[in-house]
């Protein structure tokens, strides 16, 4: 059902050191740098070999991590799969009781969901 590790969100509370980070020092190359002005955000793709990336964001004043919302550290895993309804009917089959309703990344028009780990560890499903 899985295909491979699609990315991985991290919220950062500095966005120039952990680009510079990110970019100079691990050498990670840019895909795509937006800002959204609306969130006063900034989501810069990083591509990790050719088939997994990392979205790093930044977010005015966001806290610590306790769980949601947007917070600094790890955002979410986030899983592609070929068909996001034949996930969600699979996982929900199995149990998992929460998961989100489906929605459209408004940056690619993907579909997506998220459930939780059970330590509250947000979990995507990113159609392909």
């Amino acid at each position: 059902m899985f295909t491979k590790l699609h990315h991985v969100a991290i919220i950062c509370s500095d966005y120039k050191r952990s680009k510079a980070f990110y970019v100079d020092m691990l050498e990670l190359a840019i895909i795509e740098e937006t800002y959204r002005e609306d969130r006063q955000s900034y989501k810069l793709d990083l591509a990790v070999g050719e088939h997994t990336r990392i979205e790093l964001f930044s977010f005015p004043d966001a806290p610590e991590r306790p769980s949601y919302p947007e917070a600094r550290g790890l955002r979410h895993l986030a899983f592609e799969v070929e068909d996001l309804d034949e996930a969600v009917q699979y996982l929900t089959s199995k149990g998992i009781q929460s998961m989100e309703d489906i929605r459209y990344d408004e940056l690619t028009n993907k579909r997506f969901t998220f459930f939780a780990d059970p330590d509250g560890l947000p979990i995507e499903l990113y159609e392909k």
